[in-house]
């Protein structure tokens, strides 16, 4: 479905005002950048103002530097590389599209165990999240694929013993 305020309006005229913003997305997003991107879509009718609404909704705390962006699919991170390249790279210390994440799931490796001292440790958790190929992600998803998603991880969560 193509996006009507491509046509019905200029990209100065959609460009939001993020002056007052304090999120990644508001920092790396420029109105030529905005202006290059807003006609694109992916394959599953993400566009670039899917990408950026919530850190338009959600101006950001004067002290904490959100993301203020989302993807809505694998595809969405070329089709609007201009952006989550940069973002990501400030949210992330300078982690670059080029470098490589390091993975280590070794249990072996892991320093500290069951004796963590609970005078310094209150609590802790895990967060998990979810990429499964050809699948939309949350922001995006629609109920058939939520289904989908709960079937795939049922039956991979199956699989686990201990």
């Amino acid at each position: 479905m193509p996006n009507t305020s491509t046509t019905k309006y200029t990209a100065e005229e959609e460009f939001p005002d993020l002056s007052k913003h304090n999120n990644h997305m508001a920092k790396c997003l420029t109105a030529d950048i905005y202006k290059t991107m807003r006609s694109r879509q992916t394959s599953n009718g993400f566009g670039i103002d899917n990408v950026i609404q919530t850190g338009v909704d959600n101006p950001g705390h004067p002290y904490i530097m959100t993301v203020g962006c989302v993807a809505g699919d694998e595809e969405s991170y070329e089709t609007f590389a201009e952006l989550f390249d940069p973002v990501i790279q400030a949210r992330h210390n300078g982690y670059k599209k080029t470098d490589k994440h390091r993975t280590d799931l070794n249990s072996e490796h892991l320093k500290g165990g069951d004796c963590l001292d609970e005078k310094y440790v209150l609590s802790s958790r895990i967060r998990t999240g979810r990429s499964i190929r050809g699948l939309c992600l949350p922001p995006h998803c629609s109920r058939a694929e939520r289904r989908k998603v709960e079937e795939v991880s049922c039956k991979a969560l199956g699989k686990l013993d201990g």
